[in-house]
């Protein structure tokens, strides 16, 4: 009943995936559960996981762990019902952020998130990555992300935010020409996120 993420550049620790599978067994209405990450070949944890553990995001007495807003895909385990209603990753929006919209989307189903402190996934990053090219299709992904699912007024705030605060070079200028030229589609798609999860946003 559960999906378990793995890139690959990346592998579960032992013990992980069954205590995930635990977890979720004994919380009906956890959707999800995000372990901690450790970089390898050196071992360290990565920067990210401290804002795991420090996640802002208000949460029921009962999670196990830090209530999230969203997830890393590659280091989280999902109840497949979950995320089979809530339609899966988009297939438009790629690598980059794309999380971000399925994670409101299961909380607009009722899904909560966690953290889990105790579970371990191991990541050793390619080498031939194209830093250039993952920042666009983030930037492009969160202006989709925003237009399709945010009411009009916190929409046009967050892009008007994004185009003040990203680099002005080439990668971000074509980040919102994809982005714009794309808004037939993400009209038609477009279907706003319930107030009380909004308002966690």
């Amino acid at each position: 009943p559960y999906v378990a993420f793995c890139d690959d550049d990346s592998w579960w620790a032992p013990g992980a995936l069954a205590g995930a599978a635990d977890l979720l067994d004994r919380h009906a209405a956890l959707g999800a559960v995000t372990a901690r990450i450790v970089v390898e070949p050196d071992g360290t944890e990565d920067p990210i996981v401290e804002e795991l553990r420090n996640s802002p995001v208000p949460g029921p007495r009962w999670l196990p762990g830090p209530a999230l807003g969203s997830f890393l895909a590659a280091a989280t385990v999902l109840r497949t019902d979950a995320f089979r209603r809530a339609g899966g990753f988009h297939p438009r929006l790629w690598l980059g952020g794309e999380e971000e919209l399925l994670a409101a989307d299961l909380a607009a189903d009722g899904w909560w998130l966690t953290y889990a402190e105790k579970l371990t996934i191991h990541h050793q990053p390619s080498e031939v990555r194209d830093p250039t090219r993952r920042r666009r299709d983030g930037i492009r992904n969160t202006l989709w992300f925003t237009w399709l699912r945010r009411p009009l007024g916190p929409a046009l705030r967050r892009t008007a935010r994004l185009a003040r605060t990203v680099p002005r070079d080439t990668a971000s200028l074509r980040a919102f020409a994809e982005a714009a030229g794309a808004l037939p589609w993400v009209l038609r798609e477009r279907r706003v996120l319930p107030p009380q999860v909004e308002d966690g946003l």
